[in-house]
């Protein structure tokens, strides 16, 4: 048995010595090729950005691991990474914080386009895309023998998640998003208080809460950069667990908010604040409790950018009650009447035009066709 033993070691080292090359963790027969594209691994984290590079490749380039920075930061110790040699193969980690990206040159592009949110329903959308790359200097002659390295990364981040309570009857949070290279969702929670000072977690009694107790909820971030804030696209409630359930009730759904809703701040900062009274599922007539789930689609947003996401409500007052909105009949004829003058606003001015131009005497045009304008 010890014999045996013996023997197992003999050949661990024996492995262990045929992949050292310069001390390195690197296989002299597979790694002596330049760098591909299967030697970086890029890791999108909720804090920090973290980039594998093989080094054996580049050690066969004849680059050391100092000759690496991000986005030429060359001169700067900060942009360059460190060696592992814990691996095999050794690896050039770079740890990019979100806080700090800018600093070594890293590029953070937020876009907007109109397409499917969190829920599925047709809205903004919006994504973060943090790209840069990692490369070696040139050297100050004018002709080299090493190939210059590239290494281009970047991590998109959607900004929209759909963050799910449990139910009224806890005050804890689960949280359901499909990942997409990267996501901010595990620092996003929601809660629920017992009143507008937001300081003290709802206690549930165990026959249930009574209708028409206003329940105060928090959607918010935690541990995230500071350049985000919160924004509240929409809020509804399900009697199932399921965001899906076709039975659904809107709290506040862009223009529209249920009458007894209110939304205290949205887009602000990093927590949205809203408050709701009790009621209950007709389908629950037959039970002594009515749970409900509530769910939140939560958008994450710059500030600048979340002004022009959050909706606008428009009220039109009337001359007799200036007190009351219109209803939807009267709205719609001012409507019909407001386009129908600017229809004949419009032919009037056709008119004139064509009036005017009946005037003028009309020209030959001369000059020579240039034919290589099609």
């Amino acid at each position: 048995m010890t014999r045996m033993c013996f023997i197992f070691l003999l050949m661990s080292k024996v492995v262990s010595v045929s992949t050292q090359f310069n001390g390195y963790n690197c296989d002299g027969s597979y790694h002596s090729r330049f760098p591909g594209e299967r030697d970086i691994s890029v890791y999108c984290g909720v804090q920090t950005i973290t980039i594998k590079i093989n080094f054996c490749p580049i050690l066969f380039s004849g680059y050391t691991y100092v000759d690496l920075a991000l986005n030429g930061h060359h001169s700067d110790a900060q942009c360059r990474g460190f060696i592992n040699n814990n691996t095999f193969p050794t690896v050039v980690l770079f740890s990019i914080s979100l806080s700090t990206l800018e600093a070594c040159g890293n590029s953070l592009v937020v876009s907007t386009a109109y397409g499917a949110n969190a829920y599925g329903n047709m809205s903004l959308v919006q994504i973060g895309n943090i790209s840069g790359y990692i490369d070696t200097p040139d050297p100050p002659a004018i002709i080299s023998y090493l190939p210059g390295l590239l290494y281009k990364f970047s991590c998109s981040y959607p900004l929209e998640y759909l963050v799910n309570n449990s139910q009224l009857a806890s005050s804890s949070a689960a949280v359901s998003v499909k990942d997409s290279n990267g996501t901010f969702v595990s620092t996003l929670s929601m809660i629920l208080y017992n009143d507008s000072t937001y300081s003290q977690p709802l206690s549930i009694p165990m026959a249930g809460l009574a209708l028409k107790t206003r329940v105060f909820a928090a959607v918010k971030a935690t541990n995230l950069d500071k350049r985000w804030n919160v924004l509240m696209d929409y809020c509804y409630t399900t009697p199932s667990g399921n965001p899906n359930d076709e039975l659904r009730y809107d709290l506040f759904f862009g223009c529209y908010k249920d009458p007894q809703t209110t939304v205290f701040e949205n887009g602000k900062s990093q927590m949205g604040r809203f408050s709701f009274e009790v009621f209950r599922f007709v389908k629950h007539r037959h039970q002594k409790m009515s749970t409900v789930f509530l769910h939140c689609v939560t958008k994450l947003c710059r500030p600048d950018d979340c002004i022009m996401l959050i909706p606008v409500r428009v009220k039109v007052l009337t001359s007799a009650d200036p007190s009351q909105p219109m209803n939807m009949v009267t709205t719609a004829l001012i409507s019909g009447v407001v386009i129908l003058g600017g229809i004949s606003v419009g032919f009037f001015l056709l008119s004139l035009h064509l009036l005017k131009k009946s005037r003028v005497p009309t020209t030959t045009a001369s000059g020579v066709w240039n034919p290589n304008f099609k």
